[in-house]
């Protein structure tokens, strides 16, 4: 095999299948990446059983092939090299040369026909959305996934279509997000589960781009996503989501109007007092035209008081700050409208067309220690 590429493309391709390169495995071959030259096309394959990328790279074939090479020293040489075109040759023993004006490297390769190939999704029922659109709805969702494996289900995200509306929901068992974005071409309703380590992963290759398209294919046990010159194919989460609708509840008792940027604002000057792993909870009390927020702990206290929009009744309720914050900070209203029904229930906070609803769990602060 014989292929000549310009350095910047080899980089950026390399920096994309990089990410589905598993840190660590019982199979050697799963730390390589994969050249293929077989045709006329370029490609580079990483894979690690539960998330696999492929990407076209820019360049000329001289001689076709293809060799599996160590994924961190590849890189490692890429990044290194001057910016101009690259060679990278290989001999019948897989004895892999790669040159760039002056620099040299000789590596050992391993056989490509070893590599695990990327699982095959029939291309049925297309779901296009806009790069921008997919990368702003795993970033406005994804913060409250669960992190620890106890409940495999909840370190994914829910992505349903139904009557054309995309609706992606993730929970963590203190919080819940959702976001709801209509579909312009028609699609059959599905429920599947993604990962969260493959949205994350995805949403750092995307390019952000509202005319760049990403095209969503699913088949029974997998998600494909096609955008620009690269297509990652996930395992999907198993198992039955959380039937969450029960809990979206529309009865409240307060409703509060508040300036976004004030709110977020104060809630983070307030956690200037609560340590790393400290359970504080900020305290709000909501009366007539204005907001108290209270934090008190070991380092000091704070009090600031925020004029709001209410409606209904008086309300004293308790929250980590934390969970505010995240939700605040990925909505992108000037104004946002609380619902809260009592001390116990959880908050919601949601726009008209119910375009997003975060609903975040209070914490009963009578019962943490000052």
């Amino acid at each position: 095999m014989k292929l000549i590429c310009p350095k910047s493309e080899l980089q950026k391709s390399v920096g994309i299948v990089m990410k589905a390169v598993p840190g660590k495995t019982t199979m050697p071959i799963l730390e390589c990446i994969l050249l293929d030259a077989s045709t006329n096309d370029i490609k580079f394959t990483s894979n690690d059983m539960e998330l696999g990328i492929e990407t076209r790279v820019q360049g000329m074939v001289l001689e076709k092939g293809m060799i599996a090479l160590d994924a961190k020293i590849f890189s490692e040489i890429v990044r290194k090299l001057p910016d101009s075109d690259v060679t990278i040759e290989t001999d019948e023993k897989l004895n892999t040369t790669i040159t760039c004006e002056k620099a040299k490297f000789n590596i050992p390769g391993r056989s490509g026909e070893d590599f695990s190939y990327l699982p095959l999704i029939e291309k049925t029922d297309c779901i296009r959305i806009s790069q921008f659109t997919l990368k702003e709805i795993i970033r406005q969702t994804i913060f409250s996934i669960a992190v620890n494996e106890n409940n495999k289900l909840m370190t994914g995200e829910l992505f349903q279509i139904e009557n054309n509306m995309l609706r992606v929901i993730s929970l963590d068992g203190h919080r819940i997000s959702i976001r709801k974005i209509p579909l312009k071409e028609e699609c059959k309703d599905r429920k599947v589960v993604v990962p969260g380590k493959t949205l994350n992963e995805i949403s750092k290759i995307l390019s952000g781009e509202l005319e760049d398209m990403v095209e969503i294919y699913l088949s029974a046990n997998h998600i494909l996503f096609e955008f620009d010159d690269t297509k990652v194919v996930s395992r999907l989460i198993e198992g039955e989501y959380f039937k969450i609708d029960q809990m979206l509840s529309s009865d409240y008792e307060t409703k509060v109007k508040i300036n976004k940027k004030e709110f977020l604002d104060c809630i983070d000057r307030a956690t200037l007092l609560v340590k790393e792993g400290d359970k504080k909870p900020i305290i709000i009390h909501i009366q007539d035209g204005q907001m108290e927020l209270r934090i008190d702990s070991q380092i000091g206290s704070m009090k600031e008081e925020i004029d709001i929009q209410k409606e209904g009744k008086d309300i004293m309720i308790g929250f980590n700050p934390k969970f505010l914050i995240d939700a605040l900070k990925v909505i992108d209203d000037e104004e946002v409208s609380i619902y809260l029904m009592n001390a116990k229930a959880p908050c919601f906070i949601r726009n008209d067309s119910q375009q997003y609803i975060y609903l975040i769990l209070p914490v009963n602060f009578n019962a943490v220690s000052r």
